[in-house]
């Protein structure tokens, strides 16, 4: 993957933008940070910490804008990060710009910031193998909104055609994320 990005024009700014996307537990942060871990100097900005809430994937658009605009002008982006255990938004992150930016997390290739994306990878997995391993992690009490966040995916999902528009696709049915964070 870093290779593809390599051999592409920088589209943020004079750095580029990997955004690695698809439907919660399929191991985009696995991805994510082994991309990461190949490039030093590389920043990961997880999705998750952009949601406000398990309903927030709708709303998710202003806090790329104010993360990607700036950064697609050399300048540091920011965002508010949701606080999943207190249920609200805590500290701005500032993120300078940087050679390589992975975005991962649901969202990450939405077609308002289409222009900016060096590369997108799309990872699968069967929903039965992403709702276990996110039940896992966050627990059995938070079935119903997993599910209900997997029903709002689905629908963002086929709105924005993300997967059509990916230049990788990647099987996410092996590895498992360490995080223990409750969130999609």
């Amino acid at each position: 993957m870093l290779e593809l990005a390599d051999g592409r024009p920088p589209t943020l700014g004079s750095g580029r933008l990997v955004c690695v996307d698809g439907p919660a537990g399929s191991g985009k942060t696995t991805l994510a940070d082994a991309i990461a871990a190949a490039r030093p100097g590389a920043r990961v900005v997880h999705m998750d910490d952009l949601y406000p809430g398990w309903d927030g994937l709708p709303h998710v658009g202003a806090q790329l804008d104010s993360l990607l605009g700036p950064l697609s002008e050399d300048a540091p982006g920011r965002y508010r990060r949701w606080d999943w255990h207190a249920g609200r938004f805590a500290e701005t992150v500032t993120v300078p710009p940087a050679d390589l930016l992975v975005l991962e997390g649901v969202g990450a290739g939405s077609r308002s910031h289409a222009r900016l994306v060096t590369v997108l990878a799309w990872v699968s997995a069967p929903p039965s193998l992403r709702l276990r391993r996110g039940l896992e992690r966050d627990g059995p009490a938070l079935a119903p909104e997993w599910e209900r966040w997997m029903g709002a995916e689905a629908e963002h999902f086929a709105r924005e055609g993300t997967e059509a528009r990916a230049d990788l696709l990647v099987d996410g049915t092996a590895g498992t994320r360490a995080d223990r964070s409750p969130r999609p």
